[in-house]
């Protein structure tokens, strides 16, 4: 069974930095895609970043030259770097993880932007 593990939420201050890490419990290029979603209270889960298993990146708007998603295949980890933090950020994050059949999840990682 695939399990992947999200670690490094917190509480940060407005314009604040934090990083998140996922690690999957088997190689990541066992997965044609790895990414990062959210869901705030009240809102529909919502893609932030992706990469491919060959290192292309894609990346939501509202996060686009703030946040930087990255893989260490040693580690079959993935990691969100999230910088300029802003309020509307906070939610509850996801690692997500998809082959040709079957997509994972990680159980989420808290994220709160407030002074």
């Amino acid at each position: 069974q695939v399990q992947l593990a999200e670690s490094g939420g917190g509480l940060v201050q407005p314009g604040g930095s934090l990083r998140l890490s996922c690690a999957a419990s088997v190689h990541r290029l066992s997965f044609n895609t790895m990414g990062w979603y959210r869901q705030a209270p009240g809102n529909q889960r919502e893609l932030v970043a992706t990469i491919s298993r060959s290192g292309s990146t894609n990346y939501a708007d509202s996060v686009k030259g703030r946040f930087t998603i990255s893989t260490d295949n040693a580690k079959n980890a993935v990691y969100l770097q999230m910088g300029s933090l802003k309020p509307e950020d906070t939610a509850v994050y996801y690692c997500e993880a998809d082959t040709t059949y079957t997509t994972f999840w990680g159980q989420g990682t808290q994220v709160t932007v407030s002074a």
